[in-house]
Order: structure tokens, then C-alpha cells, then sequence
């Protein structure tokens, strides 16, 4: 589904990405961690073009989306992002929310687009609070409400920014919940956390970054069992001791 082949990404003088490979497949389920500053959200900010890479390439589904004269616009709707904030519309209820871009992008029918918001909303257990302004919920409803807008335009791809790093502790569980549920349906999904449990839990493969490069692949018993690399060996040992 996702296939990165020696991706480099500098800002000025800084290289943030180095010689990065990579393969995700599809229903696949990966998180991305490492420390601050390793690289994890410019990695997956490459995935939908929020940032451009210097050299290399991405493809997704067969596509090379860093191609010449490919839309952006059209390739991320087509590649749900839930980012650290949750970027809903303030002027907008949830479920305008939902139904703007399946409406306008995707020109779904205003009825087709309310009814599988609903049904979002449902899954993510805000049905009730459809008429709700995004300043009316907590900081773990938005963030629910930004996975439902993003599952809106039914995208094959769900990508994850720390989603839970701008959320009180309370809050946390109720987001993770539904991811955890996205999993059990079988979505593709990218995920850049610190939370470890979910990690433990839910991935397929764990990617551990430092300064700009994948430095361990493995599953999670082994990830978090016995990791080869030093680094990633400091790094768990500094989240235990957290």
C-alpha cells in the first residue's frame, strides 16, 4: 500500500529525513516512535504531501505522489490525517463537519453524506452531540470527531499525528478506544505515538526513529521484549522510568 525508497527531507541545513525505506501493506497496522526531534511527523506529513521530500520516492498504491503535476488536493482526499489538533471547522457543527468535504470533494449527495456521517458519529459515540459546535466539546470529543470526519471520505489509508499528545490523561483513553476499533475493521493505518501500551497493543510492526532514520523494524512482543538497537534501548528504558 505504502512504499518509500531512500527518502531525504531537509529544512535549510537540517536533515530531518535520511535515506528513508520503508513498505506498509494493506490492513497493515504500524507505529511510528522514537524520541523528539527523530523524524516521526515528517515522515508521515511525506505520506500525504503536507511536506515535500528532496529526493526519493513515495508511492502509494502503485502512485508516486511526489510526482510532477500530480493535485495534491485530490491525493489527500483520498488519505484520512487526524492531526495533534484536532483542525475541526469552529463556524461548522460536527456533522457539517462530517459532510462538508464528501459533499464538495467527493460530490456525494447531502443525503448520502448526513446518513454515513451518522453512522460515524455513531461509531465513535457522538451521534448525540451532531448539532454540537466544535467549542462546546472536550478536547477528546473533537479529536473523535476529527477521526469521523476523516473516516467521511472513506479513505483506504488513515494516517496519525501523535493524536492524543494535545489531550488531558482523561482524555486519551476515549480516542484510543477508537482507534483500536479502526484496527478491528481492518484499515490501513500509519500511527506516530508515544503511547506504548496501544502501540503494544494494536500494531502490526513497530518503526523506531532517531535523528531522521528507521533504526528498528520489528513486531511489538519483540520490540518491547528485547530491541536490538542501543537507541531504541535508551528510549524504552527512559518511557519506563517516565
Amino acid at each position: 500500500m505504502i512504499v518509500l525508497d531512500k527518502v531525504n527531507k531537509w529544512y535549510g541545513d537540517y536533515r530531518a529525513l535520511t535515506d528513508v525505506s520503508e513498505q506498509v501493506e494493506k490492513n497493515e497496522v504500524v507505529v511510528v516512535c522514537g524520541p523528539s526531534g527523530s523524524g516521526k511527523s515528517t515522515l508521515i506529513r511525506t505520506l500525504n504531501r503536507l511536506e515535500e521530500i528532496d529526493s526519493g520516492t513515495i508511492a502509494i498504491d502503485g502512485r508516486d505522489i511526489h510526482a510532477k503535476g500530480l493535485d495534491a488536493n485530490e491525493l489527500r482526499a483520498g488519505i484520512g490525517f487526524v492531526f495533534q489538533h484536532f483542525n475541526l471547522f469552529p463556524h461548522l457543527t460536527v456533522l457539517e463537519n462530517c459532510t462538508l468535504a464528501p459533499v464538495s470533494l467527493k460530490r456525494a449527495s447531502p443525503k448520502e453524506a448526513r446518513e454515513y456521517a451518522m453512522q460515524l458519529l455513531e461509531q465513535v459515540g457522538l451521534a448525540h452531540k451532531r448539532d454540537a459546535y466544535p467549542n462546546a466539546l472536550s478536547g477528546g470529543q473533537q479529536q473523535r470527531v476529527a477521526i469521523a470526519r476523516s473516516l467521511a471520505m472513506r479513505p483506504p489509508i488513515m494516517l496519525f499525528d501523535e493524536p492524543t499528545s494535545a489531550l488531558d490523561p482523561e482524555m486519551v483513553g476515549e480516542v484510543l478506544q477508537v482507534m483500536r476499533s479502526l484496527t478491528d475493521q481492518g484499515m490501513t493505518m500509519v500511527c506516530v505515538t508515544h503511547e506504548m501500551g496501544f502501540a503494544r497493543e494494536v500494531a502490526d510492526r513497530i518503526l523506531f526513529m532517531s535523528e531522521g532514520r528507521i533504526l528498528e523494524r520489528a513486531k511489538p512482543e519483540d520490540f518491547f521484549t528485547n530491541p536490538q538497537h542501543p537507541r531504541a534501548q535508551q528510549f524504552l528504558a527512559d518511557r519506563r522510568r517516565d
